[in-house]
């Protein structure tokens, strides 16, 4: 039998980590607690003991941090998102910052220059552009509902996963993520569906009628909502779309999916159009950008218009370079500097994303721009740059796993003058940059803040080919 874990008392917070956690020593182990604050003394329950590090859960808070902030949402701690809502945000920030700093110095060992200070974005609440809900008839409890004295005859609810639990949801009555109008739209599905007996979705049993939505808001106000059905009762669907859409006029696209798959992914499932158009627009500098129901676009997208612009400064544009935009998605960088260029040829791996960047293209009226589909080391290579030409810029923004050695290698003997390199995972960028280091030089180096209250940064570095 296991010796049971120890609660330490007056155990202090020294630090912030990383994955969103804070940290402190036990026994001369470095010990991570999430929801932590640097300054916190509290009583912890240890979870687990290594032989290097320890972690734990705050039990108590024998005295908070002066640093700490009241959290906004009345989920925080539980949903799994927002995890440093409690932390003021010039402290997230300068946290983040760190992060990049860290990630350069220990892993890159490469010469860098000063890093410019990172640009926070201009909304802390309300900034994402898209959620998804999930329905479950079997909704997570809380720790204070447990120890209620309450029974919960009615399970069901519509809100997010609970972290490490793909079974688990956690029923939501606010999210401070979204404008306003997205909880309006989640609530009233939920109460519909409750008032008119529509079962919610059973994730081991892959069945029930209600399954997720997805809740897209652009900037230009204009509002998408699908709604996913695991049974194809058209009596069930044409009812619920119908009182949506006579409650929501607001609502510029209306679609739904009848997914009847084990897995949530609607990727592969067709979307079907039930009043409105099939997209809605963002807009950029007087560019229309199309986004459908599959379309991936950044999630804040008001700092995405900052990360666009400080990509094209960072690319140094005349009008007479032929730019590479590598892992392109839906082509909207490509087309964001397409003005600026002689011409830009876009690369990403999903043929629908490829799709939406032609047709970006051509709403535009956008015509030096060219986009390829398919993995990235198949289509980059030796003969692809021959066939289209060297390129004097390179744009690449890789997803969280970095770039394909082979990707690597084509680039450096590619040799573009500059590279401007921007990444969701500083660390990987760091191994990408240390392997770019024998050709090119870091020349500058720029955080941003796409996600407020989590600890993910964004990072943009500019590579100059060395003489």
């Amino acid at each position: 039998m296991k010796k049971p874990l120890p609660l330490v008392e007056n155990f202090e917070i020294t630090g912030v980590a990383a994955e969103g956690m804070s940290l402190g020593r036990w026994n001369n182990l470095v010990t991570f607690v999430p929801f932590g604050a640097p300054g916190d003394v509290a009583d912890i329950q240890i979870t687990r003991k290594k032989h290097s590090f320890a972690e734990g859960t705050i039990v108590r808070l024998v005295r908070p941090s002066h640093l700490r902030v009241q959290p906004l949402c009345e989920h925080f701690g539980v949903c799994g998102g927002c995890k440093w809502q409690h932390l003021p945000y010039s402290l997230q920030l300068s946290c983040k910052q760190q992060q990049v700093v860290d990630a350069l110095e220990r892993i890159a060992k490469v010469e860098i220059p000063p890093i410019s200070p990172i640009l926070g974005s201009e909304r802390t609440t309300h900034y994402r552009n898209k959620l998804e809900f999930t329905f479950s008839n079997r909704c997570w409890l809380t720790r204070e509902q447990l120890a209620s004295t309450e029974v919960f005859s009615n399970r069901n609810a519509l809100g997010f996963h609970i972290p490490g639990g793909f079974d688990k949801v956690l029923d939501i009555k606010h999210c401070w993520l979204q404008d306003d109008i997205s909880n309006d739209i989640r609530l009233f599905i939920r109460n519909y569906a409750l008032e008119k007996g529509y079962s919610f979705y059973d994730i081991r049993a892959n069945e029930g009628l209600m399954r997720m939505i997805m809740v897209r808001v652009a900037s230009t106000g204009e509002v998408m909502l699908v709604v996913v059905f695991s049974q194809n009762n058209r009596e069930a669907i044409d009812d619920v779309l119908q009182v949506i859409a006579a409650r929501f006029p607001q609502i510029t696209s209306l679609m739904y999916v009848v997914n009847l798959k084990v897995n949530d992914s609607i990727t592969d499932q067709k979307v079907i159009l039930y009043r409105g158009r099939d997209y809605i627009e963002e807009e950029m500098e007087g560019l229309r950008f199309r986004i459908g129901p599959k379309s991936f676009y950044q999630t804040n997208s008001r700092q995405a218009y900052e990360l666009y612009k400080v990509v094209r400064s960072l690319a140094g544009l005349t009008g007479q370079e032929l730019v590479y935009d590598l892992y392109t998605g839906t082509g909207t960088i490509a087309n964001f500097v397409a003005r600026q260029a002689r011409q830009v040829i876009g690369i990403e791996y999903v043929p629908e994303a490829i799709d939406d960047a032609r047709l970006n293209s051509r709403v535009n009226g956008i015509d030096n721009t060219l986009f390829f589909a398919g993995d990235m080391k198949d289509v980059l290579t030796d003969e692809f740059v021959a066939c289209h030409g060297r390129p004097e810029v390179m744009i690449v923004d890789p997803p969280r796993a970095g770039m394909h050695p082979d990707v690597v290698q084509v680039i450096l003997r590619a040799a573009p003058q500059r590279i401007v390199y921007v990444s969701c995972n500083p660390a990987t960028q760091a191994r990408d940059l240390a392997l770019l280091d024998n050709q090119y030089r870091v020349t500058a180096i720029q955080p941003m803040d796409m996600f407020p209250h989590t600890h993910h940064v964004e990072n943009v570095a500019l590579l100059t080919l060395r003489q």
